[in-house]
């Protein structure tokens, strides 16, 4: 069982910025970010493998977000930047520890872009 603890979420300009936090209690081979916003589907944001370090995006936060990882932390973190309302939404981190799909969840953190 990993558990997954997310920070850093809040209420935010439009063009400011924001960093979120997951901390990890176990090893994993993937982590990610998702997003839900009201009334739409749940959507990878970003996810980044642990032992190659390859990264992808949703086309829609390419050039503003950035996921990043410390290994020695077990967390991942999403730097969020020049934030647009359309940020809004629930983040959710996930992790996997095998190739297969996302098997754990933490509980959320809102973030919401005034304009």
């Amino acid at each position: 069982q990993v558990q997954l603890v997310e920070s850093g979420g809040g209420l935010v300009q439009a063009g400011g910025s924001l960093r979120l936090s997951c901390a990890a209690s176990g090893l994993t081979f993937r982590m990610a970010w998702f997003r839900q916003a009201p009334g739409k589907e749940r959507v990878l944001v970003a996810h980044i493998v642990g032992n190659t370090g390859i990264i992808n995006y949703a086309d829609s936060v390419k050039g503003r977000f950035t996921i990043s990882r410390d290994k020695a932390k077990n967390t991942v973190y999403l730097q969020m930047n020049s934030l647009k309302p359309e940020d809004t939404a629930v983040y959710y981190c996930a992790a996997t520890t095998t190739r297969a799909s996302y098997d754990y969840w933490g509980r959320g953190t809102q973030v919401t872009v005034s304009s």
